[in-house]
Order: structure tokens, then sequence, then C-alpha cells
């Protein structure tokens, strides 16, 4: 019986319907109305509420009585008055609620994480979570604008424009077999590595190939660290003022920066600032910088960025890497140096946004300081976290995260979208792709669902085409991993999942990621196997075109950027999920997946036609296997 009880959400400063989402401002007063099923005799029904509990010696707990409006029960809730009563911050916070509904027979306590139905819950477990978000944020515009390539710096393209006399440090080695040559690996995962072999790809490389990556409908631009650094990922930061001149040096990023605006492209920075390298101006471990580093003296000026358990040799490191001394995020000199003179270098030089690492590790107070200082240089820059989990409840070292309230982050990195898309893409699972899409969606605020980055594949995940592909890499060693490739059936089979899954990945809220090379049939197991060189000349034109296809959609196609997002049906075969206008659009979109071996035939309320093959259909749509249409209706 309680199946049939369902809530809907009406905001009274938008005058918009908002029951598919849970996340509000705090200028806001929302109207929670709960519907009961015809045919139950309801007395009474009370919504259940109290704050974030986390962390707290007390959790507040209020009560309120809905009206009853014609068997509909109603409340109207002011959210800065619930943020004040609540204890949960002046302007933003979390809580979770559910509903006791007396009836002629029983008293029910519903909740869920339905974006409609509320569920059976026990003792408050499965509370419905609402989380309050800071009026004063605004959204910025460009970022949803296309789609973003995220660049390896050293594996995409060199330049011989690169000063070739010196730009080679003493230390690095170059591997001059572009199209064949394998990363650097350790005998085992997790085996120190020195990544000193470069295979010579530099910012003007990049430069040099902005129409193809336009040609994808790409607008914004991630590159990996480009900061001066000893190794060839860059994650080791040496100076944060300086890049790195294997990369072709500052004026490389500000030529990159100044021709992608010709582009209509932006770029943004990996902005490495949970941790150092050992060997850099700041700790400067083994003396090869000119300053007097903290691990060289305790009256450093940088010393009391990091934390000695025995000085100078027993530091805090990131995951105990010792190659990488973690800095005191906290620390009042560390963030005067980042905030007032590293962000506004390179944000006057043209870079447009940060992406985080290990934003988990970053201190509160340092990520909302960073967005202040960051949208002081431009208040249309975006700032991306590094957070594998769901963000907007995220409880790390102890502390509950506040990165989607308004005053830190515009968006994560969407890790569970992709592995919902993969669960279900190789093995129907549905209950995987909605908690990872309706799901996230319903907990996020509407704008930070919209920035999400969305991906298939990062410089720390297996390549996406052999993840639906390849062989497991299971027990492999890393010398067999080296040398793994698909079989021809293998590939062709990977190649039709991947636009499939891509297909799925371009049509939901947020901007969709490429890793250089997914587009061009790249294959590759763990780090660093996924980092291999770009394949000039020997690019997969089948699954080119059809990345450009959906890139061209997602530039011209408003309802992929901010319609909202519904699930019409998910189950092995087949799953339909719907974009709907947030404004005045007089149309809708379907997009439909066909997971099965066979031809699927889909009803349909009305004519349309597929944004993709231009086909029309009347009454019904027929998908083919593996295929995903974007299916225009009138409303």
């Amino acid at each position: 019986m309680s199946m049939s009880f369902t809530e809907k959400k009406w905001s009274l400063n938008r005058n918009r319907d908002m029951t598919p989402f849970g996340a509000f401002s705090s200028d806001d007063t929302v109207r929670f109305s709960v519907i009961p099923p015809a045919d139950v005799v309801v007395k009474s029904v009370t919504m259940v509420i109290h704050g974030d509990g986390w962390g707290k010696e007390e959790t507040i707990w209020h009560e309120y009585p809905l009206n009853d409006e014609k068997g509909i029960y109603t409340l109207w809730l002011v959210l800065s008055d619930l943020c004040e009563k609540a204890g949960m911050g002046e302007t933003s916070g979390l809580a979770y609620y559910h509903y006791r509904i007396c009836t002629d027979e029983e008293t029910l306590l519903l909740g869920g994480e339905e974006m409609e139905t509320l569920c059976d819950i026990h003792t408050c477990i499965g509370e419905r979570q609402l989380l309050v978000y800071d009026a004063a944020y605004t959204q910025p515009t460009h970022w949803q604008e296309g789609l973003i390539y995220h660049i390896f710096v050293d594996r995409f393209a060199k330049s011989a424009k690169k000063d070739k006399t010196g730009w080679l440090k003493p230390d690095a080695e170059l591997n001059e077999d572009w199209e064949n040559g394998i990363p650097q690996y350790g005998e085992y995962p997790g085996a120190e590595v020195k990544n000193n072999v470069f295979f010579g790809g530099d910012l003007y490389g990049i430069a040099e190939n902005l129409s193809y990556i336009a040609s994808l409908g790409v607008r914004t631009i991630y590159l990996s660290p480009v900061f001066d650094a000893a190794s060839n990922h860059k994650y080791d930061t040496g100076d944060y003022l300086s890049v790195d001149r294997m990369f072709g040096g500052d004026e490389a990023l500000a030529e990159l920066c100044r021709t992608a605006k010709e582009y209509n492209i932006h770029v943004i920075l990996d902005g490495v600032f949970n941790h150092t390298g050992s060997n850099s101006v700041y700790f400067n471990k083994e003396s090869k910088y000119p300053s007097i580093g903290a691990y060289q003296s305790e009256e450093s000026p940088y010393s009391s960025w990091y934390s000695f358990k025995k000085y100078p040799d027993e530091y805090e490191c990131w995951w105990g890497v010792k190659i990488l001394p973690r800095v005191k995020s906290s620390d009042a000199s560390y963030k005067k140096f980042i905030f007032h003179e590293v962000i506004p270098k390179w944000m006057n030089i043209g870079v447009s946004g940060w992406r985080l690492d290990v934003a988990d590790e970053l201190d509160n107070t340092f990520l909302t300081e960073l967005r202040q200082a960051v949208r002081k240089c431009n208040p249309e820059a975006v700032i991306i976290g590094e957070v594998w989990e769901d963000a907007t409840d995220k409880v790390s070292y102890g502390e509950r995260r506040e990165y989607l309230r308004g005053r830190q982050l515009d968006g994560v990195m969407n890790y569970p979208l992709r592995q919902g898309i993969i669960d279900y893409i190789l093995k129907g699972d549905t209950a995987s792709l909605t908690k990872a899409t309706v799901g996230l969606y319903r907990r996020n605020p509407k704008w930070a669902s919209e920035s999400q980055m969305n991906f298939l594949g990062t410089h720390d995940t297996i390549r996406i085409l052999t993840a639906l592909g390849g062989e497991a890499q299971g027990n492999h060693t890393n010398a067999e991993l080296a040398e793994m490739r698909m079989t021809e059936e293998e590939y062709t089979l990977a190649c039709r999942r991947l636009i499939t899954a891509f297909s799925l990945l371009a049509a939901m809220p947020g901007v969709p990621c490429i890793f250089y090379g997914d587009e061009a049939g790249m294959e590759g197991y763990r780090d660093p196997f996924c980092r291999r060189t770009f394949p000039w000349g020997r690019m997969d034109t089948e699954l080119l075109t059809a990345y450009r296809t959906i890139g061209a959609l997602r530039t011209t196609e408003p309802l992929l950027r901010d319609g909202v997002l519904h699930l019409l049906q998910a189950d092995e075969d087949m799953a339909v999920f719907a974009r709907t206008p947030w404004g005045e659009e007089k149309y809708q979109l379907w997009i439909p997946i066909n997971r099965s071996e066979k031809a699927m035939h889909l009803p349909l309320p009305g004519e349309g036609y597929d944004l993709i093959t231009k086909k029309k259909y009347t009454s019904e749509a027929i998908l083919e296997p593996g295929q995903v249409m974007y299916l225009k209706l009138d409303k």
C-alpha cells in the first residue's frame, strides 16, 4: 500500500515544479505535497525532518504537520528558516526527512530516494535527503556549451615549434617511437617507477591540432598537470609558477589559450594542491632548486606547509608515496601563495578554470577560499573536483564535505555515471544505471548535475574500449598487459558498445568528456597503458564519425544541456530516458537505448524524428541492436 503514496514539490520563488529534485536554494520556499492512494483513509501526515548530525553533539529534529487540502497533504517550508532551526548553517546545509502517515489501519514511515514514490523505511534508515545551497551561487555558462577533451600532454601531439635546445631535462629520457612505444611501467602495480621517460608531446602540439579537437564539438580542453615537475605525469609539482619546459614553457600555455579562444574553446588546468613533489622549490629534498626547502631547513619559508613526524626524513605523504609530500591546505601562508600568486598568474593569461586533484583531501576552508580567488579573477570560471562518489553527502577524513552547497565546486568528476553505464552495457544492470542517473540527479542541485564532468575513461582508468571488449586484466602482470590487444572480433564488438555507451553518456545532464584517443580507437589497460600516444594517421574513422555526430548534437540541442531528466523505462533489453523542458521549449527528447541483440519496438506518444539519423517516426520507433536514438517529440 505504501508504494502508492507519492510526493510532489513546487518552488514558490521559481514558480515551477521541483518534484525531480531534492536540492533547493536557501532563498526558496518549497511546497511539499503528499498524495495518498484513493482507497486509503488518511488521518494525518507529518514531515519529520532533522539537520545533518555528522560531527555534531546534537541532532536537531522538527515535526511539521501537513494540511489536508481536498485529499492532498501540503506543507510550505521556508528553507532559510529550516537552515537556522535545524542548525544547518546560515545559507546552506544538509537535512534528512521522512513522513509519518497515520491511516485508519496503521502508522507508516515513508521516505526513500525515488523521485516521486515514497517507500517504507525503518527507524529512519532510508530517509529522503534535502540539500540546501547558497542562494548567491552563480553557474558558469560556457562550461555546458560543448564537450570536454581531456589531454595527457606528453602523449597527444608534439610540435617542431618547441625549442629543441635544452628542452629535454638532464634526468629525462626520450622515447622516439611515437607510433609503437610502450610507456614506462613497474614490475607490478604500485612498484616504484621513475616516470622519467617522455614521448615529447607538448602544448604547442595541442595548439596546432585545435581544428581537430573543435571538430568533436569540444568547447573545453582539460589538461593534465603542466607545471614544472620531474615526472611525465607532472603530479609531483616542482614549481607552481612555471610551465614545464618539456611542454614548451609559459609561452606555450599562453599561446594555447590565445589560439583556443579563436575556436571558442576554453582551457582548464589540473590543480594539484594537496601535495607537491619532494623534488620541488618548496620541499627541495634533492637540492635541485636554488631555494631553501622545507626538507633542508626547519627555518625554510615553506616549513609550515608540511607535516614532519621526525625531521627531516619522516613526513606525511600522499598515500605514503615518498616523492609526494602532502601539503597542509589549511596553512595560511600556503593559501596566500596559491590564492594570490598561483591562481591569478595563470588565469590572467587565459585559463578558464580548474579541475582539483584529490579534492577529498583538501581542507573545506581551502576549497571555499579557492572559489573566491578563482571567481575574483573570472566570474565565469569553473571549478570541478576529483570526487569518486556521491558528492552531496560525502564524508572524508571524518568530515562532512560541502562541495555542492554553492560555495566550493561547480561539479565533480562523475565516476558513478561511468560505472553505471558500463554495468548496463555489459550486464544489463538496471539498478546501477538508475542509481547513477536519476538517483544522483535527485540528490544534486540542478546546476551541479549540469556541470558534472561525465566521462567513460580518464588517465586513472583502463581505456573504455578495453573495458567494453577486452579480456579482464585480472592477475596479468604489467609485462603481459603492455602487449595485450583485443582480437579483431573483440575490437568490433567493443566499438559497437562504445558508440552505444558514448551516445548514452552524452544524453545525460552534465558535460561529456572525451579522454584523448577514445574517439580514435585507442585501447589499453591500467595506468600507464591507458596513457599511450595518440594514433595520428591511424584513427578509427567509424568511431570518429560517431563521436563527431554526437558532439554536434550537444552543441546545438538545448534540452541536452538543461532539460530535466526522467527515466521512463529500464530493463535488461532497453532503457528509455527523457529530457523535458525547463524553459518554454514546446518539445521533448526521448533517448532509448537498445542493449540487446535483437530489434526493439518502442511505442511513441506522437510523431517525432531521430536527431542522429534524421528518420521520421509516427506511432513507434524500431531500434537495431546497440542503437541509441535522440527522438525529438512534440509535447
